[in-house]
């Protein structure tokens, strides 16, 4: 997978720096008094429940992927099972050309407040990368009891079609955050079809 890796760097927008990093107490101190302060943590979810997290859990943890088509059952990838990332290479899933549809991701945060997260992927045919995409999914505070996971769906896409763009496709695809630290990063495949 290294080939991927210059291939899935994230882009970087000129003039923007990372913010300093806080801990959930600063977070709650932060400005009690600036209402638009308490609005911008209420939306992040800041305060809201015990958080769920044990100690040495890791910072994201991503629990499912799903292909989301309307008229037809999810096909939903369980990341969270051991070995079930492995397995995604070799067993590829099926897109009717022209189809529409988006993906869905589910995760979990624990222990501080997540700055950030973003998903990049890279699809290639026969070698020759075809496209890669970039999807900024947002800021999150850590899981609590009362909003143990959170869901997110991205932009809608549509499949191509065609006969010559009907076949295999590879796709690498990394989940990171505004520290440029990587959450999860794995190799999966999907095959174009004219039928379902």
């Amino acid at each position: 997978m290294s080939d991927h890796n210059e291939d899935l760097a994230a882009t970087k927008t000129e003039g923007f720096k990372v913010g300093e990093k806080k801990t959930l107490q600063e977070y709650q101190e932060l400005d009690k008094d600036d209402e638009a302060m308490v609005r911008w943590k209420a939306s992040l979810g800041l305060n809201a429940g015990n958080p769920i997290g044990q100690p040495g859990d890791p910072k994201c943890v991503i629990k499912s992927l799903a292909l989301r088509v309307e008229g037809r059952d999810d096909v939903c990838i369980d990341l969270s099972s051991p070995g079930a990332v492995d397995k995604l290479k070799d067993q590829p899933f099926t897109i009717k050309e022209g189809a529409k549809f988006h993906i869905q991701v589910v995760f979990q945060v624990n222990h501080e407040v997540l700055s950030g997260l973003k998903y990049l992927q890279i699809v290639k045919r026969k070698g020759i990368r075809v496209s890669k995409d970039e999807e900024m999914l947002g800021s999150f505070a850590p899981s609590t009891d009362q909003k143990p996971v959170y869901k997110k769906d991205f932009a809608e896409e549509e499949a191509p079609s065609g006969m010559l763009l009907r076949g295999h496709y590879n796709a690498v695809s990394r989940f990171l955050d505004d520290d440029d630290h990587t959450h999860l990063l794995f190799e999966w495949s999907f095959d174009i079809t004219k039928e379902w």
